[in-house]
């Protein structure tokens, strides 16, 4: 089964800039976005074979999930069952026979970390919520996680030590969910891998220069690590600030 995670940055936006094109080349049999920014009616994707799902944001133009996969699942859950966290549609669970799929789209700390606490609630929330899968099947995590957890997982990390994205409060949450249980797919395969990243800011021409950050990951529960055959990031698809990744699973 192979399994795509993208951050589009605006669904009707990259479908102007190939995403089609990606979608057919790829031929992925789950294909899992992030921060959409639409409202139910907003667009028509043709996707035959492919069962759509989606979490809107309350808000228009803002955040918001979406899977398209080929094996239609036996269930759909829409949010991490908390309160505070049901309004900006930023997780998609799908459960198949075998494994449950997460996807989610984790909240930004932002400038001077004014939405930190908002972002570490979340943190411990999903945490909750996936351990509660986990203790009756093997769970998938995918998503812009909005965390380089290690310093080589971007490029600049001694400049980057108190910015969103790279606090110590942050990477330790990522470092907890991995000590739970968790597998980060991509290190698995690629353990010392430098200067590969997901992300890259729009200024000052960051993506030529590969200034980036490696934020989107495939997280599986450590029982599935054995049946992962290739984890991969497509650094050469355009048309968002994020690029895909990948995942494969016997």
């Amino acid at each position: 089964m192979k399994m795509i995670s993208w951050n589009v940055n605006g669904l009707r936006a990259v479908v102007k800039k190939g995403f089609m094109d990606f979608f057919k080349t790829a031929d992925a049999d789950v294909f899992c976005l992030q921060e959409i920014k639409l409202q139910e009616g907003q667009i028509v994707m043709d996707l035959p074979g492919y069962h759509l799902y989606w979490n809107y944001a309350e808000k228009k133009g803002y955040s918001g999930t979406a899977v398209f996969t080929r094996q239609e699942p036996l269930t759909v859950h829409y949010g991490i069952n908390h309160v505070n966290h049901a309004n900006e549609g930023r997780a998609l669970t799908l459960e198949f026979d075998d494994f449950y799929l997460v996807n989610v789209y984790t909240p930004n700390s932002q400038h001077g970390l004014l939405r930190l606490d908002y972002r570490l609630e979340w943190e411990e929330a999903v945490l909750d919520y996936v351990s509660e899968l986990d203790s009756l099947k093997p769970v998938v995590l995918c998503g812009d996680l909005n965390v380089a957890h290690q310093e080589i997982d971007l490029k600049n990390p001694k400049a980057n030590r108190k910015n969103s994205g790279f606090t110590p409060e942050e990477r330790g949450k990522m470092t907890e969910f991995l000590k739970r249980g968790f597998t980060d797919s991509f290190r698995y395969f690629h353990p010392d891998l430098s200067g590969a990243y997901t992300w890259w800011s729009y200024r000052t021409d960051c993506r030529p220069r590969n200034i980036g950050w490696r934020i989107d990951y495939f997280l599986v529960s450590d029982r599935m690590a054995p049946i992962m055959k290739n984890a991969k990031i497509h650094s050469e698809i355009e048309g968002s600030d994020h690029c895909p990744i990948e995942l494969v699973i016997q």
